[in-house]
């Protein structure tokens, strides 16, 4: 029997597993790029217009860090300036997730334990799990090429821009093929790749800094740094700016030497074991773990931290970049209107400071879903059953869920609002009366949580089977209305679908209640039907 033996069925499976993920990825993917392509070309329709914006991102430290370099003042540059990162980060976390899911997750529930029972080789597993994968990075790639070319954009170009999208997926694809052999959980699993995004995105960061201005100061030649990351290589493609197709070669050697590094520790370990082994516990418990709201702490402490140091971070970062980008979006009106646009009011700087409080709520949004998620793999996995079997209600438990998650949210936002606010304070030299405002501009945005947290539990409760697709569907799409709506033009009535958008953009406008009520009373009613259901369904479902 060959190692790959099976490899063809278990691709299947993984294909039937994951047919509804695949198809938001793969189809998600060139419809937002479309839309954001028409957005840009729409704020920058003449030569005027994108040699001022590839001026400004040019010379700004910030837009280069968060946005990358701008390759020129082409049409299509100025839509990858503005595009790529968003749709390459969403790449590398799709594939590793995925990647993640198809291996260590069936190793950490037995499912792989089973599987290889059948004839099945030993490589088949994690063989089948990298090329699905691989075939959806290159599937999204080559749709949103077209997407990008029914935008308008050239067709060279658009090819271009996408492989370099996908690129980023390949690489994330070995990268996570290694940690899930690294790592005894899939958890450990996706934070390792997780964690290897984050620094691949400080590289790129780095590099675009600390690079050249050139063309006049219009195009960006990103330093060394750059070279040393997967995201930092999709922008040395350099698309509608006389593309670099060799560039394209580092993402498949850096797949393939994922690969052939995963097959070699896949040798050397037991199924089910990792390369680093499991933290012994103590020997004695803590009291604390007896009770619902204790072991919920204990679960979601880990995460809770790594996030509140993601938001800490990026929240102190874009206070201090808050009078450069009040700078650059006033010399550039089409900015200003896309920000005035998310943030609302007409003081730029308001509005800025309101589009960021927003971005920290939606943001905030994918750690409630990873939060309250929990409650399904506790299900699926077997120890809900335990718990029940104990002197602990049904309403007791997912209450204490509830809760948890919604108290991590409540501290996340208050964290972004505290540490936007101490970082624009210090630049403008009123560091409490800033961090006091925003910190309480941030508590505003918690109704729109809430009710994240009550569609999470409502699908929990009454449509197990499809609560963690569709609850990850509905943040995704709380995200393109709530944040891109407005700049798209798309329909009052569509905009209203997500919760953010009812939320006041505070400090850009004043305060008003009525809409933070009826988005509570929202949250309620979901809470309600979500316990409801969850009483009366069986369990495991």
């Amino acid at each position: 029997m060959s190692a790959f033996t099976g490899t063809g069925r278990l691709a299947r499976l993984v294909l039937r597993r994951d047919r509804l993920r695949l198809a938001v990825w793969v189809f998600g993917t060139p419809l937002l790029g479309y839309a954001l392509a028409g957005s840009v070309k729409e704020f920058y329709p003449d030569e005027a217009s994108r040699v001022g914006y590839a001026t400004t991102s040019a010379s700004s430290l910030v837009a280069r860090a968060f946005n990358g370099p701008i390759a020129g003042t082409e049409l299509g540059a100025v839509v990858v300036a503005e595009t790529y990162v968003t749709l390459a980060l969403l790449a590398a976390l799709l594939s590793t997730f995925a990647v993640v899911r198809h291996t260590r997750q069936n190793e950490e529930t037995g499912r792989a334990e089973l599987l290889g029972a059948s004839v099945v080789g030993r490589y088949a597993l994690l063989t089948a799990a990298l090329l699905v994968i691989v075939a959806a990075n290159v599937l999204a790639a080559a749709l949103l090429a077209v997407a990008l070319a029914g935008a308008g954009l050239p067709l060279t170009g658009s090819v271009a821009a996408a492989a370099a999208v996908g690129g980023v997926g390949v690489s994330f694809t070995g990268i996570a093929a290694v940690t899930a052999q690294v790592s005894v959980t899939s958890r450990g699993a996706n934070a390792l790749a997780a964690a290897t995004v984050g620094v691949a995105f400080l590289l790129r960061a780095a590099g675009d800094v600390l690079g050249e201005q050139t063309d006049g100061g219009v195009r960006v030649v990103s330093a060394w740094p750059s070279w040393l990351s997967p995201l930092g290589w999709g922008n040395q493609v350099r698309a509608f700016a006389g593309e670099r197709w060799w560039v394209l070669a580092l993402p498949v050697a850096l797949l393939v030497a994922g690969v052939a590094l995963a097959y070699a520790l896949a040798e050397r370990r037991d199924v089910g074991a990792g390369l680093v082994a499991p933290r012994r516990g103590p020997a004695a418990a803590s009291p604390r773990l007896l009770s619902p709201a204790g072991l919920a702490w204990r679960l979601q402490r880990g995460a809770l931290l790594g996030w509140a140091i993601g938001v800490a971070v990026l929240g102190f970062s874009m206070g201090i970049a808050g009078d450069e980008f009040n700078a650059m979006i006033e010399e550039n009106p089409a900015a200003a209107e896309a920000i005035s646009a998310m943030g609302g009011g007409a003081k730029l700087i308001d509005a800025y400071l309101a589009a960021m409080l927003g971005l920290f709520a939606l943001t905030i949004g994918a750690y409630v879903v990873q939060a309250l998620l929990r409650t399904r793999g506790d299900e699926a996995g077997g120890p809900l059953e335990a718990i029940l079997a104990t002197a602990v209600s049904r309403t007791r438990w997912l209450t204490t869920q509830v809760v948890a998650a919604t108290l991590g949210a409540l501290a996340l936002v208050l964290l972004g609002g505290l540490t936007t606010g101490l970082g624009y304070g210090l630049v403008t030299s009123d560091p409490l009366g800033k961090t006091a405002e925003l910190g309480a501009a941030a508590l505003v945005r918690l109704p729109a949580l809430l009710v994240v947290v009550g569609v999470v539990t409502a699908l929990f409760g009454l449509l197990p089977r499809w609560s963690v697709a569709l609850s990850w569907a509905a943040l995704i799409g709380f995200l393109l209305l709530g944040q891109l709506g407005a700049v798209l033009d798309l329909p009052q009535a569509a905009l209203n679908l997500s919760p953010y958008t009812h939320v006041p953009s505070v400090p850009a406008v004043d305060l008003a209640a009525l809409p933070l009520v009826v988005l509570t009373g929202v949250a309620v009613v979901l809470l309600a039907a979500g316990l409801a259901g969850f009483r009366r369904r069986d369990v495991p479902s």
